[in-house]
C-alpha cells in the first residue's frame, strides 16, 4: 500500500496545532514565573501592495495559506527569489500577510552572510540603516532599497498576561532557555497588545544555537 503524501498546507495546519495543544497543555506556573511558547521564525518577506502588484501581477492580492500563531497573521501561497550583491540566491522565501504600508525582508545573519549583505538587527518596522536586495517574483523584480533586516528577538503578549506581571509595552526583558543547551537571552523587546497571544520569536540561527525546535516554553525573568 502506498501512502499519498500530506499536502504541505495540511502539514503546516496540523504542526500548529499540535504546538499550541502542547502549550495549553502544560502546566500553568505556581510559582510566579512567566512562560510562554517559543517559535522559529524562518526567513520570510512582508510586502506592500504596489510590490505585490509589481512582482505577481496588476490587480494581484496574497492568497492566504495557513495561519499563523499570532490572530490575523498567515503565510501566503506567494514565494519570492532574494539577490544579493554577489548574486547568491535564496529561493522559495515565503511571504507573509497581510500587507504592510512598507516591504520588509526578515532573515537571519547566516542568511545574509550568503547573500553578502549586513543588515542591522531592528525591531519589525523599523528600517532606520536597513540595507537592500533584490526580490524576483515570477512577473517582476523589485530592487528594493531598504526594508532587509536581521529581527530582533522580541516577545508578543496579549494585555491580560502584561497586566498579571507588570510588564509594559516596549520593555526589554532577559529570557531563560531550558534546553540541552542552556541559554541566557538578554534584551529581548516585549510586545503588548490584547490581540496578541503569548509567544516569543527567534530567528532560525538563535533557534538553532539553543537547541530548540520551536514551540518549547521558554522563562520570562521577571527580575
Amino acid at each position: 500500500m502506498v501512502n499519498a503524501p500530506l499536502d504541505e498546507a495540511l502539514v503546516q495546519l496540523i504542526t500548529k496545532r499540535v504546538i499550541e495543544r502542547l502549550a495549553r497543555e502544560q502546566p500553568p506556573a505556581d510559582d510566579g514565573r512567566l512562560r510562554v511558547p517559543c517559535n522559529i521564525s524562518v526567513r520570510h518577506v512582508h510586502l506592500c501592495q504596489e510590490h505585490v502588484e509589481i512582482l505577481y501581477g496588476p490587480g494581484h492580492s496574497l492568497e492566504p495559506r495557513n495561519e499563523l500563531y499570532q490572530p490575523g497573521q498567515y503565510a501566503s501561497k506567494q514565494t519570492v527569489t532574494l539577490v544579493g550583491p554577489r548574486m547568491r540566491c535564496l529561493g522559495e522565501v515565503r511571504v507573509l500577510g497581510p500587507l504592510r504600508p512598507n516591504t520588509q525582508v526578515e532573515v537571519s545573519k547566516t542568511d545574509a552572510i550568503f547573500l553578502g549583505v549586513d543588515p542591522p538587527v531592528k525591531p519589525s518596522g523599523n528600517h532606520e540603516g536597513s540595507v537592500g536586495l533584490i526580490v524576483v517574483g515570477p512577473v517582476g523584480v523589485v530592487h528594493l532599497q531598504r526594508g532587509v533586516i536581521l529581527a530582533n528577538r522580541h516577545i508578543h503578549l496579549s494585555t491580560a498576561t502584561a497586566n498579571k506581571f507588570g510588564i509594559q509595552d516596549n520593555r526589554y526583558m532577559k529570557v531563560r532557555v531550558e534546553t540541552a543547551k542552556k541559554t541566557l537571552f538578554e534584551d529581548v523587546q516585549v510586545r503588548v497588545h490584547e490581540s496578541f497571544v503569548d509567544e516569543m520569536h527567534l530567528d532560525t540561527d538563535d533557534g538553532n544555537a539553543c537547541g530548540l525546535s520551536g514551540g518549547e516554553l521558554v522563562e520570562i525573568l521577571l527580575d
